[in-house]
């Protein structure tokens, strides 16, 4: 009986704070409460929701790892954000395998508790950032959490980033949400322990993923992986990895399940030396053929592919869906591929093109001018570092650059250009009221006999002349300036006019 009036006690105090209480008591309070580890877990049933978050944040920092089970039981939200606290706290990783036995014992329950409606376990470190910082006391921060009906007179369902709470059938399953990085090393001891709930789950905890990275590893590690994870979940895939076309070929049919895929990055994908070119072939198709189901990319990433060139069209053959990005960069290209790619229809809506590190010198430049007069309506970023453009080339695609209407950023540094073109180009662009910065190279008359040394006297004159005319046309706020490789270390060095030394030239 002592108990029980102890425990109404703790309870009235709490419905009496509400969420008007000034911050500070409900610290007390909280503090108060955990001083009983019995109460506190008793007093959970009838704790007012928007109590929660700041006592679970109380729990978790101070390591009641039993009290924290059975908070997650009865967490009152939809989402329940734990990869947010734990950036900011660095938990023990006892605290952290706490939080996912309770989950355990949540799913095991044939009676599930009453007021129980958590459906994702979120343990990305990167998103909910605001949701532990709102529950500071005040009304308005709070209100934007609660059921609608909990706060009146509020008559319209609200949701905040995914944590509004909402009824959920008892079978349906748990989601656990994460972003995943494969790479050598250590392995993630936070990860191993999610994986073995997630198989010890009976289909009852679902591992979600919607950033995915792959370095080097090897491919019977990402299988066993990708073989937990709800891979319909994946919105973001980077593949930063030195596979040869036959371990692309082991990956493909995990890429095609990727239904929900929105971005792809691939990186640095070699052919053997050993491989037929029917074998060669067959895996090119076997892989492109998965872009069949990306019924949702929007952006692709291609770089330093070296099977590319005269197949680029199997890829864009495949694609379902208007690209917002494309960018392939450092590899081989036919002019037949910029041919292709310009006679795309995915291409129409394009915002972002890139082409760096792509020879372009020994192709005409129709094919270009018509790729870039094909985005014109739509194209912001534009780049075309290190293509080996010159005068000739650059000038026959200067009409349609003048028609980017939504063009922000131009770059192409790192080509033979002189100051004419460059003044040219400055002509044919100054209407372009969206274009705010342009990345130039240093222009041949900067250079010493042969594209030698850069002289720095010269390009500052040069930089200079741009900016008048700039100021005389009425633009000068546009941004324009130079970018060359440092000759000691390959990085790019700055001059606006004067130059932005690389680390390497700066005294130790």
């Amino acid at each position: 009986v002592g108990r029980r009036r102890l425990q109404d006690s703790f309870r009235s105090r709490f419905f009496r704070m509400g969420v008007q209480a000034p911050r500070r008591l409900l610290e007390l309070a909280g503090q108060s409460l955990l001083k009983n580890e019995a109460l506190a877990i008793a007093a959970l049933e009838e704790l007012p929701m928007e109590l929660f978050p700041p006592l679970f944040t109380a729990v978790f920092t101070g390591r009641h790892s039993n009290i924290l089970k059975a908070m997650v039981q009865a967490w009152p939200f939809r989402c329940l954000p734990l990869g947010a606290l734990m950036k900011e706290q660095q938990p023990h990783q006892e605290t952290f395998q706490a939080a996912l036995d309770g989950l355990d014992v949540l799913l095991a329950q044939e009676v599930r508790p009453r007021r129980w409606k958590l459906q994702v376990l979120d343990l990305r470190k990167k998103v909910h950032q605001d949701f532990w910082t709102v529950w500071s006391g005040t009304r308005a921060g709070i209100c934007s959490f609660l059921e609608p009906e909990a706060v009146q007179p509020m008559r319209k369902r609200r949701k905040v980033d995914g944590l509004r709470v909402g009824p959920k059938p008892p079978s349906a399953p748990v989601e656990v949400l994460v972003d995943l990085c494969l790479k050598e090393g250590t392995p993630d001891a936070s990860l191993a322990y999610v994986i073995k709930k997630v198989k010890q789950g009976r289909g009852l905890v679902h591992l979600c993923c919607k950033r995915l990275k792959i370095f080097a590893v090897p491919m019977q590690n990402i299988k066993n992986i990708l073989k937990m994870v709800q891979l319909d979940s994946i919105q973001d895939l980077e593949v930063n990895c030195t596979w040869n076309l036959s371990t692309l070929g082991q990956f493909a049919p995990y890429l095609g399940q990727m239904g929900s895929l929105r971005r792809l990055l691939l990186s640095h994908i070699r052919m053997s030396s050993h491989t037929t070119p029917a074998k060669e072939e067959q895996g090119v198709s076997q892989f492109t053929s998965q872009f069949l189901s990306l019924h949702h990319l929007r952006e692709l990433y291609l770089d330093s592919i070296s099977f590319l060139k005269d197949r680029l069209d199997q890829f864009l053959r495949c694609l379902k869906t208007p690209l917002e990005t494309l960018s392939i960069t450092n590899c081989l290209l036919s002019e037949l591929d910029l041919t292709r790619l310009s006679q795309c229809p995915n291409i129409s809506q394009l915002k972002h093109l890139d082409l760096s590190g792509v020879t372009l010198s020994c192709i005409s430049p129709e094919s270009l001018q018509v790729l870039i007069e094909r985005t014109s309506a739509t194209l912001q970023d534009l780049d075309l570092d290190e293509c080996g453009i010159m005068d000739s080339q650059f000038t026959a695609i200067l009409p349609a650059l003048g028609r980017c209407s939504q063009l922000t950023i131009l770059s192409f540094s790192g080509n033979p250009i002189s100051m004419a073109v460059l003044e040219n180009l400055l002509r044919h662009t100054i209407g372009l009221s969206k274009l705010n910065h342009v990345l130039y190279p240093a222009p041949l008359e900067t250079y010493e006999v042969d594209y030698g040394t850069l002289h720095l006297g010269r390009l500052a004159y040069l930089h200079a002349r741009l900016k008048q005319m700039l100021q005389e046309l009425g633009r000068p706020n546009m941004v324009w300036f130079s970018a060359n490789p440092c000759p000691y270390c390959g990085d790019r060095t700055f001059y606006d006019p004067e130059p932005i030394p690389c680390p390497c030239y700066l005294p130790a």
